[in-house]
């Protein structure tokens, strides 16, 4: 398994929001103590909201809270988008304030982490690329809303998909889907779609394909 996709599972194993002792992690994605405890860190650095510590478990907290405000997921989704954004700007000075003010909003977040994140605070490596599936983003959002069919287009392979949820992890975006070309539930990392198109039809909750099914299949 590719580091990249153990992370992501890692991120699928903890987001039910109880506690996974790293034995368990390990067993999961058949690596080493060692190698959970470095993925931990890592994800933490990429700003994935984790808690806990080696010898008692791991799991991925609901909420962000940044002194005196309490952000949801959301907006702390929106403000990393903005950052982000800003960072790449051709203005070198609106850059550089963009990734200072991560810092210092990094600097703040709980101390319940493995670590603090490094550097400028952006997702680091495998997430680094994570910005390149902004631009996704709206067009995920109103197929969600509105159940449109999508077309998207990961790893050269076109497939048929019914939107069904975004959620957001620290920087990193996937999008919950029920793959018409794979007949299955998918969970989509954003920023691994090379291109989207809409199609001309719509979607209504089917038994077997629905989010409920999903989150059923979850628990």
């Amino acid at each position: 398994m590719r580091r990249a996709d153990r992370l992501m599972r890692l991120i699928q194993i903890l987001r039910d929001g109880t506690l996974h002792r790293a034995g368990d992690l390990a067993k999961a994605t058949d690596v080493s103590l060692r190698t959970i405890y470095r993925d931990m860190e890592t994800l933490a650095a990429s700003g994935v909201p984790i808690e806990g510590e080696r010898g008692i478990g791991y799991r991925v907290i609901a909420a962000v809270t940044l002194p005196p405000l309490n952000l949801t997921m959301t907006e702390m989704e929106a403000l990393h988008l903005g950052l982000n954004a800003v960072s790449h700007s051709d203005d070198a000075e609106l850059s550089a304030a963009a990734r200072a003010l991560s810092a210092k909003l990094d600097a703040v977040m709980p101390e319940d982490r493995s670590r603090a994140p490094s550097g400028s605070g952006f997702a680091i490596y495998p997430f680094a690329d994570a910005a390149r599936g902004f631009q996704h983003l709206p067009i995920l959002r109103q197929a969600v809303r509105t159940r449109q069919k999508l077309e998207l287009t990961l790893h050269d392979e076109a497939r048929t998909v019914r939107p069904l949820q975004l959620d957001y992890w620290g920087r990193l975006w996937t999008c919950v889907v029920w793959c018409e070309t794979r007949n299955q539930f998918d969970e989509i990392r954003v920023d691994q779609i090379t291109r989207q198109r809409i199609l001309p039809s719509l979607f209504v909750d089917e038994r077997g394909k629905a989010l409920s099914d999903y989150n059923c299949l979850r628990a």
